[in-house]
């Protein structure tokens, strides 16, 4: 199956989230505003229908850019008579003040436009920007920052492209690219029945079904031990969930000792404070549901030319 870490962001966009997804997510942008065919009241009582203008998108804030393809998308339709161009582009670091780029057409759909544009980059970008944060936190370290699917009901596919905006990795899509045993899977069983009851879950998912990995959570270093002695191949990460530093230490010395191939995965409390700490204990992975589902949006705006 293929890996969407691979994918430069242009293709991304494209496999992952695809024209008709966006066509929809702007046509319920828009639909908010004017529903049922009605009309922006207030500009069509004010700006003749022959206004033109020209208006910068502008950055309040500092942050990682995100959503400009997505939004360009609306103005493929064939009675847009303008232009908009993009100075930046996707996954771009802007300074506050930054010009993102400019639209010249009839000041109509300029208004028309402005919110459902700016809520969809505001909203991306903010997504973005805290996972470079948290990215740029693990510098110098081999950890990567992953997502989880702790995202918007029915836009995670947006949010996901945010995080690869932001540098950071895409964990599972959803349930079908990837097996993920996570502790309400594995209740009831011992830790000694681990690796038996797994490696013959793990055969049939594996005979069954193309994954782009197959991963284990355990919550003890004793759970830990028993599922490293699974035999090579079948196994390629352990998600450590709630640990400690003390525990993530030693499960990185246990890795090493019993099966150094399998990735380790920390999950769990991460915050920008300690995210640091935990990529220094050498974990390779550190999902962080924080940077979909509570990331504060980029302050983006749009000014008008005088």
């Amino acid at each position: 199956m293929l890996d969407p870490n691979t994918l430069a962001l242009a293709d991304l966009l494209e496999e992952l989230v695809g024209s008709a997804r966006i066509d929809s997510l702007l046509a319920s942008a828009f639909e908010e505003d004017v529903p049922f065919q009605l009309h922006d009241v207030t500009t069509n009582s004010v700006i003749d229908r022959e206004a033109f203008g020209e208006a910068d998108f502008i950055a309040r804030q500092a942050g990682v850019v995100a959503g400009l393809p997505i939004v360009s998308q609306y103005l493929e339709n064939p009675e847009f008579d303008g232009a908009l161009v993009w100075s930046v582009e996707d996954g771009r670091q802007l300074k506050a003040g930054q010009r993102l780029g400019k639209i010249a057409c009839d000041m109509r759909t300029i208004l028309l436009i402005e919110r459902p544009f700016l809520n969809v980059i505001g909203w991306l970008s903010g997504i973005a920007t805290l996972t470079r944060r948290y990215v740029d936190a693990v510098s110098g370290t081999n950890a990567v920052i992953c997502d989880t699917r702790k995202t918007t009901p029915g836009l995670r596919v947006f949010e996901k492209y945010a995080v690869r905006c932001g540098g950071g990795t895409l964990h599972r899509l959803g349930l079908f690219d990837a097996a993920l045993y996570k502790d309400n899977h594995l209740a009831g069983i011992a830790p000694d029945q681990l690796a038996a009851s797994l490696t013959n879950a793990v055969g049939e998912v594996r005979g069954k079904s193309e994954l782009r990995f197959v991963e284990v959570e355990v919550d003890t270093l004793e759970q830990l031990r028993h599922v490293l002695t699974i035999k090579d191949g079948l196994i390629d990460i352990v998600l450590l969930d709630n640990m400690l530093v003390e525990e993530l230490q030693e499960a990185v010395s246990l890795r090493n000792e019993i099966a150094p191939e399998i990735l380790l995965e920390a999950s769990g409390g991460i915050t920008l404070a300690n995210v640091k700490s935990i990529a220094k204990t050498g974990v390779d992975r550190i999902s962080v549901g924080a940077i979909t589902h509570s990331a504060p949006w980029l302050d983006v705006g749009l000014d008008f030319k005088s």
